[in-house]
């Protein structure tokens, strides 16, 4: 048992021998704990929270040893945020970022960039007001600023969101890190071209351009042509090699043109087959190869990673892959390696490798970390432990020296290879004045911020030094002694003091008041009792209240507990006794109880004293942390037995709504009055009656009313029952389909008024009497007939009942008709032979009818999140293994079809009977026809809407889809891929026999409705996954940068 519960219970044992009326001083002490022994420190491992004179453990321990500033204060020191000496400037991530940080950092280490960029023009910096914070414009701006202040800032890291802001990139969503490149060097090229001096307007070409041709060669007559080419990257594929060499090669290699793929020769004025290649002609300064790592994977739809180890050399000699020009130079050093950490293409985590140009060191650049590689080498480190899974685990070759491996670098930076003795003046690029006066600027605003921070830490250690001294004073006065005066302090607010060395709230004793306004005796175990002398310090420094000294013990409260706990003690026995007694024979005077009652008194006693209890309880109706119910486990689960609907008054069970003595017998009972005074003791205020008490006159007479309207209600029912049977049984009915002989009328009632009228025939007692034929609801606001002869022939007919001319004279004289329906069969002879037309009376509306007919078709072209269906088909058009239906469509679920057919007044379904043939044509048939044409969906169609109440069964190899009618043929080939493992691009769609082509068309307009069945017929997949790339380009992260300002928006 937990202390505080002994704590508890030893605080209240006195109840046991002590009357509520002989209550005293000494009992009050005891429920209150006044006189409990106060814990030592090292006694107790935490505070005693039953024991208010504990004040162990409430957060004391770190004033009472030795001083930590570092406790005074969250502030981390401001001199971590500055720029160590002799390293570079790190980017701050903005969320999805570090693809761009990676690249911003890659193109500061070019040296001619960066140089050049210095150079370009700058009104706006160069006249900047230095009170006010440079805001900078163009994207040359932006990347002149950050340039500058990666070069010359005192800060660890920068944050780069001006860039990003700009570019309008959003910085939650990871983008293609490669696309980002391209884009951004293409915008920046531009920008430059625009620049007056004309040195900068060709930069980008400059450093990052080279030029190679496409030659395509005749086999037949051997003619040779070229199609010249610029580049700013070779985009390397890498699936199948093991080493950039290889990559190279293939990038170049030959490529025979023919069959459907051949070339149109202007020489032979024919196509022939031809052989093509790429020739390289120049290179430039900066070579940028990416290594072609996502591709696509047409099994999911989507771009994936491939984590193929490969190798590339620090020194990289591409003199054997160029045609001609031999003097130019041709050996390059590595300079960067971009990695991305991942098993995604479109998440993970990007960093760089860099080379410092001057010292020729290398450093890893990881958003706001740097870290400067030992020994002048390239080591790519944790970068390559991160595998795609377990399994496709790859033991990572060995590499010869001079060369790296890795599985995740997707782009190398090369740079031409110097002459050893250039000039070093040519590794010194130096901010321009206008520049460096913006970075001075941030720089001085960084030093203020940090002695800002300093003088804040300063601060909050001078306080918590002062209140260290206050609290170890105060503490040692805390304790109360015996008989001395004393008060309570709430303990969350004595720990929140020594807890918050600053913002102390003031004292609040509210919640601990019981009704009297006094402490209440639950409250005891969280407050602590503390010396008066302690108290008013605390008082005096923080405020409060209301003050609760040995005057707020209630004497109320003790003893209404003290009255509680005695019958709760005593219900054991007098439930034992009640049983017994009401077991006996009654001689003499006896009272009503309810049966119900009578089973569960003990449980509402007990709830009824926890009423009572709970009139006491503090104000925030919490005792303890714990509620009434917990008090009520020490009687076992017994005590919840037989909780008749939650009654909670004892009696009520056998009180009428009138307030009087129920008249049901069988649900009370005449117990002896030793029974009734036992029970009043515990419910005073039970509604009493005594063995002579009258059952209520109004339930009496009410009673009596009901069994003879019953009577009635049988004998109506009896009675048109009997003038009607062949409609109760549904026999002998008319059909329009086939007129019955020797009558030519029929009239019509909505099949509502039969279904409910058979309802009240079945269980007259039960149902309502129908006194009316509400035929309105088959006509339109005009006062026509809704519904042709045909139409209802063909389905319209299940929402209405034909009757015989004798039985609508009976429906006449029985109920209130509104408007008589009938339809009408002349037969006419002619020279041409024997027509038959209908009417009906009232005639039909063309109007309403024809606006009916626009609305229904309006409903099924303007759904939203309905449901169609996928069947998959083989080669022969044959479903994809048999066309019958799924095992889970059991007999029953047949019966829930046919009864889910909704008979509601105003319906119709055209299309009923025509469902009904074709769904028995698909059970009896082995396989579908060769169209796989879709079982015709039962529209259950409403003057306002559209309903469908036939379950739709699917068939092996088909899948339901949630759709819109608004979204497009593309949208939907991007479900089925989803949900078939095809790609949109071998999708071969079709509905009724009709191929679904537009992929920009909604599905409205290609009339596909809710409940279609549309027909997926897949080609066999591209082996080559570059090609497939050419067919159907979807490339999800790309599409990020739409609207973005590197597309120049």
């Amino acid at each position: 048992m937990a202390p505080r519960l002994q704590l508890e219970k030893a605080a209240w044992r006195w109840v046991e021998t002590v009357k509520p009326e002989d209550i005293r001083l000494e009992h009050i002490e005891l429920a209150y704990r006044i006189n409990l022994s106060a814990c030592k420190r090292g006694n107790c491992r935490r505070n005693c929270k039953g024991n208010p004179n504990c004040l162990v453990g409430i957060g004391e321990q770190a004033w009472l040893g030795d001083i930590d500033e570092n406790a005074f204060h969250n502030i981390d020191d401001p001199n971590s945020e500055r720029r160590d000496k002799n390293t570079f400037v790190g980017l701050t991530n903005l969320g999805a970022t570090c693809y761009v940080n990676t690249f911003l950092q890659v193109w500061f280490h070019n040296l001619e960039l960066r140089r050049s960029l210095y150079q370009c023009h700058n009104s706006r910096a160069q006249e900047h007001n230095i009170e006010s914070d440079y805001e900078p414009q163009s994207i040359c701006e932006h990347l002149q600023y950050l340039f500058a202040l990666l070069q010359n800032s005192n800060r660890k890291y920068i944050d780069p969101s001006g860039l990003v802001k700009s570019l309008g990139l959003d910085t939650g969503q990871q983008q293609d890190a490669q696309e980002f490149s391209k884009l951004f060097l293409s915008l920046l090229e531009d920008t430059l071209s625009k620049q007056k001096n004309p040195n900068l307007q060709n930069v980008i070409q400059q450093q990052f351009c080279g030029q190679f041709s496409y030659v395509t060669v005749c086999n037949q007559c051997g003619r040779s042509s070229a199609l010249p080419s610029r580049f700013y990257e070779l985009e390397l594929n890498i699936q199948g090699h093991k080493n950039l060499t290889e990559c190279v090669t293939e990038f170049l290699k030959e490529e025979k043109l023919d069959g459907d793929n051949r070339y149109f020769c202007e020489s032979c004025q024919s196509k022939q087959s031809a052989t093509r290649r790429i020739k390289l002609h120049s290179l430039p300064p900066t070579l940028n190869l990416q290594l072609m790592r996502f591709v696509f994977d047409r099994q999911t739809g989507h771009k994936k990673k491939l984590n193929t180890f490969i190798s590339f050399p620090e020194q990289l000699d591409m003199g054997p892959f160029l045609e001609g020009k031999q003097d130019q130079k041709c050996v390059y050093e590595l300079s960067a390696v971009l990695i991305h950490r991942g098993i995604s293409a479109y998440s993970g985590h990007y960093i760089a490798h860099v080379k410092d140009a001057r010292t020729r060191d290398w450093y890893k650049f990881n958003d706001e970390e740097i870290e400067k590689m030992e020994g002048k080498k390239l080591q790519l480190g944790i970068e390559e432990d991160i595998a795609e899974t377990v399994k496709s685990q790859t033991r990572k070759p060995k590499c010869s020296k001079g060369y790296h491996c890795s599985r995740n670098a997707y782009m190398l930076v090369y740079k031409v290879q110097e002459e050893e003795n250039l000039d070093p003046s040519w590794s010194n690029v130096e901010v321009p004045a206008f520049l460096q006066r913006l970075v001075d600027q941030d720089n001085h605003k960084f030093e203020e911020w940090c002695c800002e921070m300093a003088d804040m830490r300063k601060q909050s250690v001078d306080k918590g030094k002062a209140k260290h001294e206050e609290v170890k004073e105060l503490y040692e006065l805390l304790p109360a002694t015996d008989g001395e005066p004393y008060e309570f302090i709430p303990m969350d607010w004595l720990k929140k003091w020594l807890e918050d060395s600053t913002a102390t709230k003031e004292i609040d004793n509210s919640l601990f008041l019981c009704s009297h306004g006094k402490l209440h005796p639950d409250k005891v175990g969280d407050s602590k009792r503390v010396s008066m002398q302690a108290a008013q310090l605390l008082y005096e420094r923080y405020s409060g209240g209301p003050r609760l000294d040995g005057s707020s013990l209630c004497r109320e409260c003790v003893g209404e507990r003290c009255r509680v706990l005695r019958l709760k003690n005593q219900l054991n026995e007098d439930y034992k006794e009640v049983t017994n007694l009401a077991k006996r024979t009654l001689s003499g005077e006896g009272y009503w109880v309810g049966k119900a009652s009578l089973r569960s008194w003990r449980q509402l006693a007990l709830e009824q004293l926890e009423e009572d209890e709970q009139e006491t309880k503090p104000r925030n109706g919490q005792t303890n942390g714990q509620g009434p119910q917990n008090n009520s486990k020490e009687f076992g689960p017994e005590l919840l037995e037989g909780n008749e609907d939650e009654m909670k008054t004892f009696n009520e069970d056998i009180v009428c709504s009138h307030g009087g003595l129920t008249i049901l017998e069988t649900e009370r009972k005449l117990v002896p009055s030793e029974v009734w005074t036992k029970l009043r003791k515990y419910f005073p205020k039970a509604p009493e009656f005594t063995q002579n008490q009258e059952s209520c006159q109004q339930c009496l007479t009410l009673e009596q009313e009901e069994k003879d309207n019953e009577a009635v209600s049988k004998m109506m029912a009896l009675d048109q029952k009997n003038q009607l049977l062949n409609l109760f049984h549904e026999k002998n009915r008319p059909t329009l389909a086939k007129w019955p002989q020797g009558t030519d009328v029929l009239y019509i009632v909505p099949l509502f008024f039969v279904d409910e009228w058979r309802k009240f025939i079945r269980r007259p007692t039960k149902a309502s009497p129908v006194s009316n034929v509400g035929n309105t609801l088959l006509l339109c606001p005009h006062g026509g007939f809704m519904f042709t002869y045909d139409s209802l022939i063909n389905g319209d007919a299940q929402h209405i009942a034909l009757l015989w001319p004798s039985e609508w004279e009976v429906i006449s004289r029985l109920f209130i008709v509104d408007q008589p329906i009938s339809i009408h069969c002349f037969k006419q002879t002619t020279l041409s032979g024997t027509t038959t037309p209908y009417t009906t009376q009232p005639d039909l509306c063309w109007d309403c009818r024809e606006s009916f007919l626009f609305q229904q078709q309006r409903d099924l072209r303007e759904y939203t999140q309905a449901t169609i269906y996928i069947r998959k088909v083989i080669e022969d058009k044959r479903l994809i293994k048999e066309a019958a239906p799924q095992m889970n469509a059991s007999s029953s679920e047949a019966e829930e079809e046919k009864e889910e057919q909704p008979k509601v007044e105003g319906e119709s379904d055209p299309d009923f009977s025509q469902s009904q043939d074709c769904a028995k044509r698909l059970k009896m048939s082995e396989s579908c026809t060769a169209s796989t044409a879709a079982v015709p969906v039962t529209n259950m169609t409403k003057l306002g809407g559209i309903r469908r109440s036939t379950r739709h069964r699917k068939l092996r190899g088909e899948k339901a889809l949630i759709v819109s009618a608004n979204q497009t043929l593309k949208e939907l080939k991007i479900q089925i891929m989803h949900a078939f493992s095809v790609a949109p691009f071998d999708q071969n769609l079709s509905i009724d026999g009709k191929s679904l082509t537009d992929d920009s068309a909604t599905l409205g307009s290609l009339g596909v409705i809710p409940e279609s069945i549309i027909c997926l017929k897949a080609d066999e997949p591209i082996a080559d996954y570059a090609a497939m790339d050419d067919v159907y380009q979807v490339r999800m992260p790309e599409e990020g940068f739409k609207g973005t300002g590197l597309l120049g928006h």
